[in-house]
């Protein structure tokens, strides 16, 4: 009988990352003192928290009788490396539902036991910043500002900032809606008081990729109104003109009048002293 003695199985110690759509190898491999027939050999890959199958090999072949239905025609190992000691899966078409933790067992008369973590990621589109309303603004009004990226994984940071790099972060509400993959669809308003020619500006951070997305609107003269206050100043100041002119053509018109009874009155007086 050949004694075989197996080491602690290798596995990563930082989670794995895979890109949603993409395929992701999980690595995991052990050493070997003596030479051993595949035939001996059992390779099993389950979730850590479900126990759920995932792809299992023993006697020479693929064993997936037991193989969960989210891994059908998903998973392999690497066959021809297997006596080398490269117990790692291969997973196709990762999705989000794949994320999670996953235990590799390997035996040769023995066994040994290593779990890995695998994060799934998937880049966002680029943000798109809209205001409402979009015209007829005046200095000192209320906007919101609505900051959209889709199709995004996991949940990304959002960062919102005026032109001059101030943070305006506390003055958001972001939402996040999962489609049918799993993958996001992040919403940040930012409720602002308009400036002129504001400038604010939305940042998405894919925590994960470390993906940036930026997108910016201006807000310049064009979409801002004559200002409310001085509109009404300009119209009191209207006002008081008109009703100075007319107290100025009353008092010229009460003169006329004096003018016209005094001359009146003297050629009357004038006429009186010729009889």
């Amino acid at each position: 009988c050949v004694s075989l003695t197996l080491t602690e199985l290798q596995v990563p110690d930082q989670p794995v990352v895979a890109l949603h759509g993409e395929d992701v190898t999980l690595n995991c491999s052990f050493s070997h003192s003596n030479p051993f027939n595949l035939s001996d050999l059992s390779v099993f890959w389950q979730l850590t928290d479900t126990k759920r199958s995932v792809h299992g090999y023993r006697d020479g072949h693929d064993q997936l009788a037991d193989q969960a239905e989210s891994f059908a025609n998903r998973t392999s190992l690497f066959s021809t490396q297997l006596g080398t000691g490269n117990a790692s899966l291969l997973l196709r078409r990762v999705a989000v539902a794949d994320e999670g933790s996953y235990t590799c067992f390997v035996r040769v008369r023995d066994y040994s036991i290593a779990a890995l973590l695998l994060q799934v990621a998937a880049p966002y589109s680029k943000p798109v910043v809209t205001l409402e309303p979009e015209s007829n603004l005046r200095p000192g009004d209320e906007v919101a500002l609505t900051c959209v990226a889709y199709s995004g994984y996991p949940v990304g940071d959002v960062i919102w900032q005026d032109g001059s790099g101030r943070n305006l972060t506390d003055n958001i509400t972001t939402s996040v809606v999962a489609n049918e993959e799993g993958l996001f669809t992040m919403t940040s308003i930012l409720t602002a008081v308009l400036e002129p020619n504001s400038t604010y500006s939305c940042r998405l951070i894919n925590p994960l990729l470390g993906e940036e997305g930026y997108a910016f609107v201006t807000i310049t003269g064009q979409n801002v109104k004559f200002p409310a206050v001085a509109l009404w100043v300009t119209i009191g100041l209207a006002v008081c003109l008109l009703v100075l002119l007319v107290a100025l053509a009353a008092v010229c018109r009460r003169k006329i009048k004096e003018s016209c009874e005094e001359a009146r009155r003297e050629g009357m007086e004038n006429l009186s002293e010729k009889e």
